[in-house]
């Protein structure tokens, strides 16, 4: 980055302004790397904002120590690199990061680190994005661009419940996002409120780790086994989408489910109407999939409980009127976008922060605003989204860009950047 200098005077009474010379993409996780890369590949120069101090903050700071990809390496890749080829399957925490650095590294990202968007909003009169930004201890920066890339993702905020008395509760109240392992729950009653895949991979390690956890499991709920005769059971539904309907995949894969994994009501998991697959398609709601949790629920040694009414000092009240004595609560309860709260004036998100239009549609706006990291379909959906996004503004940018140097209409004195 080059910052030619600016008047003395004005730096002390206004917000500095960037012009960028490209797309400004806001956030530095695996979606907005991904977008990064392919522009890199296109030959369009951008900048990247991150709130945090590294890249993919979610991996780094807010998941658990054993906590493994989901899904298959194949199916987790960002475009333009492969994962080592000496990583197992189903790569661990430490090893996506790796592959995360490593492909920021490759692709020359050097994201603007410890930058959070305070706001962004479409000039009507410039034909240009205003992004406001604040970085600790130095006065607020306004970058201004002609596109803006949405790139903060579904899991940006945690999602807490609103409980009656959870605020009363005596014992220690942690987010998932805060849990790292169950070393200091050894011999504590934990409530894991929550039975998603987080939910039940918590419960697991707590077990591991001889605590005496109970889930709550509020709704019904599909649990898939990870894997069928050594095949991905994702890997599967993917192979069978490409010659039958959705509600027949479905319907294979809840059969498989019950011929591996056996009648889950007895254990207190009934499965919702809805299939697997449709339900994801509709609500995004990933289907669970297991590799030990629920042969620790038919041992005993994760007890599954229903919806909680009320927290009190010491104990909680089910809704079976049960009333049980905790030491500690893990909230699994999930994230949300935090996009309502900085992007003003769009058409293209809802007002929960999400894509009006669903995938894969979803991933262009109007006025130079795209979406990456909202399909509801992990890594791969966010990584067509990419490949969408750099080769739209790639054709933009050949277009509308000239070599000749471009002054962006503000309304203060900028500083001018080139990335």
């Amino acid at each position: 980055m080059v910052l030619l200098p600016t008047d003395r005077m004005d730096s002390l009474f206004s917000p500095r302004c960037v012009w960028v010379n490209g797309p400004i993409i806001v956030g530095a996780g695996p979606s907005g790397l991904a977008v990064a890369a392919c522009l890199r590949e296109q030959g369009v120069p951008f900048v990247v904002l991150e709130r945090q101090d590294c890249i993919a903050s979610l991996w780094q700071k807010r998941t658990y120590n054993r906590l493994k990809l989901h899904l298959p390496k194949q199916f987790c890749e960002l475009p333009r690199m492969h994962f080592p080829g000496d990583y197992p399957e189903y790569p661990t925490r430490r090893q996506f990061i790796d592959y995360l650095e490593d492909y920021a590294a490759k692709f020359e990202i050097k994201p603007e680190f410890n930058t959070t968007v305070l706001s962004a909003r479409y000039d009507e009169t410039s034909g240009l994005w205003r992004v406001r930004t604040s970085v600790p201890d130095a006065p607020e920066m306004e970058y201004i661009g002609r596109w803006l890339v949405v790139a903060t993702g579904e899991n940006a905020e945690n999602v807490k419940p609103n409980i009656p008395g959870l605020e009363d509760f005596a014992g220690e109240v942690t987010h998932v996002s805060d849990y790292k392992s169950g070393a200091k729950y050894r011999g504590k009653r934990v409530l894991v409120v929550g039975c998603g895949n987080s939910g039940m991979e918590v419960s697991l390690d707590l077990s591991d780790y001889g605590a005496h956890p109970s889930m709550v499991v509020r709704d019904a709920v599909h649990v898939l086994p990870r894997e069928v005769l050594g095949k991905s059971t994702f890997e599967l539904a993917v192979l069978l989408m490409r010659w039958l309907p959705l509600w027949i995949v479905d319907k294979i894969m809840v059969l498989l489910a019950w011929l591996v994994l056996g009648d889950l009501a007895k254990l207190g998991l009934r499965r919702p109407a809805t299939g697997p697959l449709e339900l994801k398609e509709t609500h995004g709601r990933t289907p669970v999939l297991d590799y030990g949790a629920l042969a620790r629920i038919r041992e005993g040694e994760i007890n599954v409980v229903p919806a909680v009414t009320r927290f009190n000092k010491s104990h909680v009240q089910l809704a079976d009127g049960r009333v049980l004595n905790f030491d500690a609560v893990i909230l699994a309860t999930g994230y949300r976008s935090n996009v309502p709260k900085w992007l003003q004036d769009n058409g293209l998100f809802n007002k929960d922060g999400y894509p009006k239009t669903a995938f894969p549609h979803g991933w262009k706006g109007q006025s130079g605003l795209y979406a990456v990291g909202f399909t509801k379909r992990g890594l791969s959906g966010a990584s067509a989204d990419a490949v969408r996004i750099a080769k739209d503004l790639g054709n933009v940018w050949r277009e509308e860009t000239k070599p000749t140097k471009r002054t962006g209409a503000c309304h203060r004195r900028c500083i001018s950047v080139v990335f």
